[in-house]
């Protein structure tokens, strides 16, 4: 009996993020098509409902799902959903996980209670009244304002006073109903990947100019990459330790990766993305091929983890 090989890749998408969705998803159609795999694309916003995509979906009989998608509605729990309850096999983590991942200030309360440091944040939600001297007094500047569900550094923006803190509030409030204060860590950005359940290297961000924002997370030469990241052999250990164990215990599956600042001192958790980037310029599959995966390689195993109960 011929073995399937059919696999539908989720691209697009609804949010904010569909764009670099488009990449990923076909840096991933590319890659698993050298592998003699036979590839359907599927973009959710093409339907006029989950249900209609779901029967192209079953029409094309796929082994699994690689969900390329970014963003809310894909990488929220939303998708994760639909496609369990019709028994579909998908890559990454299942809906409880990618939505606690999601919400950066839920994510952060769980990973402070088991020991896990995070930067001191505050949520507001949109349009109700927030004191901005009582945050300010709490959190002290720079800080940094953000959607707390959104990826992509869309929406972010780190403030020095008081008096930038409504177009701020403003800009987050595009991309959601929360808007959440962080206290802005100096210091280093470091990233650990996670596949199965081994931390991978881990890679340090170095923006030529500013922040690590859209532009310098998406524009090929405004940010320098070291994988692997200069730290002490202690350093390494604490960092891949607090990422794997955040990770276990929002319940992720296969891979992802989880963000921190380190001030020389502490390595503060900032997040996890359940579906890390695959672009020519993400993180992950920098990480991996420290390991000795090449993307082929890398994206093979995501498949088969996913596909292990």
């Amino acid at each position: 009996m011929k073995q399937n090989r059919r696999i539908v890749i989720l691209t697009g998408g609804f949010s904010e993020e569909s764009d670099v969705s488009k990449v990923t998803s076909s840096e991933i159609a590319k890659a698993l098509k050298s592998k003699n795999y036979e590839i359907k694309m599927i973009n959710p916003i093409e339907f006029k409902s989950y249900s209609k995509m779901i029967i192209a979906i079953k029409e094309f009989e796929p082994f699994i799902i690689f969900n390329g998608l970014h963003g809310a509605g894909g990488e929220d729990g939303r998708i994760q959903s639909i496609l369990s309850l019709e028994n579909l096999p998908f890559t990454g983590s299942g809906y409880k996980a990618s939505a606690i991942s999601m919400d950066k200030y839920v994510s952060g309360i769980l990973a402070k209670y088991i020991g896990i440091i995070t930067p001191e944040r505050y949520l507001i939600y949109k349009d109700f009244e927030y004191d901005i001297d009582l945050i300010s007094e709490r959190l002290g500047f720079p800080m940094v304002v953000k959607p707390n569900d959104s990826g992509s550094s869309v929406g972010v923006s780190i403030i020095k006073n008081k008096n930038e803190a409504n177009n701020a509030i403003d800009k987050a409030s595009k991309f959601s109903k929360k808007i959440l204060f962080e206290k802005f860590i100096e210091g280093r950005e470091l990233t650990v990947s996670i596949l199965g359940n081994k931390s991978l290297p881990v890679v340090e961000i170095k923006p030529k100019d500013g922040w690590y924002d859209y532009t310098n997370k998406y524009t090929k030469g405004k940010t320098i990459y070291e994988a692997p990241a200069k730290l002490t052999s202690e350093e390494k250990a604490k960092i891949q330790e607090d990422a794997l164990r955040v990770f276990n215990l929002f319940g992720c599956k296969a891979y992802a990766r989880v963000d921190f600042r380190y001030d020389g001192k502490n390595f503060y958790f900032l997040e996890v993305n359940t579906l890390p980037g695959m672009t020519p310029l993400s993180l992950t599959p920098m990480a991996a091929k420290e390991e000795g995966y090449n993307f082929k390689e890398l994206l093979e195993e995501i498949i088969k983890l996913s596909l292990k109960n």
